[in-house]
């Protein structure tokens, strides 16, 4: 069980690589100002609503999946999530209260549940959270990766993790998103263009 109080899918194929999610998956599309956030859950009696978040994608993010076949739509299970990702594009949220239940191997887990120790507000390195994971120097691309491989955009702040010169390193949903939400939290000064 993950502190959220939910038991996170790690089934995987002989490769190593994550399984297909379950047919039976709930989802939903919420609008929001950074595009159509496309939601999905599966049926869970320990989450709020009664849903777990699997993943929160958004359009023309590297790797989002698209709505598959036997998948349910069900905008009512989302609604604790979302009314929190309101609140938070409000800016009347900080944090989420969520249950989240995606699959990843036992090193991806680790480092995504770094990630929400990040506060709001604020941002870490790439190296820093690697050094605070005791990550070795040589791995930091792979800690790197898995980041880039967070399936809970957004609830999950990886958008919170910067390269060590202050650059916004890459986003699976675009840098350009990552700097909204950066100048949504209130870590990065809005970046006027040039005349």
């Amino acid at each position: 069980m993950n502190r959220n109080g939910t038991t996170e899918d790690t089934t995987r194929t002989a490769t190593g690589t994550p399984a297909e999610p379950p047919a039976d998956l709930l989802y939903a599309t919420l609008p929001g100002p950074l595009g159509d956030m496309l939601l999905v859950g599966v049926e869970s009696e320990r989450a709020p609503g009664g849903t777990a978040l699997v993943s929160l994608s958004l359009p023309g993010q590297c790797g989002r999946a698209g709505v598959r076949a036997g998948w349910r739509h069900a905008p009512d299970a989302f609604g604790p999530a979302a009314r929190q990702l309101a609140e938070y594009f409000d800016g009347r949220r900080t944090a989420f209260e969520l249950a989240f239940a995606p699959s990843g191997d036992a090193f991806e887990r680790r480092v995504w549940d770094a990630l929400e120790s990040v506060p709001y507000g604020r941002t870490t390195t790439y190296g820093a959270l690697a050094e605070r994971l005791g990550v070795p120097r040589g791995e930091v691309r792979e800690l790197g990766a898995a980041i880039g491989r967070n399936p809970l955009l957004i609830v999950r702040p990886c958008h919170r993790v910067i390269g060590a010169d202050g650059t916004l390193k890459g986003y699976a949903a675009g840098v350009a998103r990552k700097e909204q939400l950066l100048v949504l939290e209130g870590a990065l000064q809005p970046q006027l263009p040039l005349p």
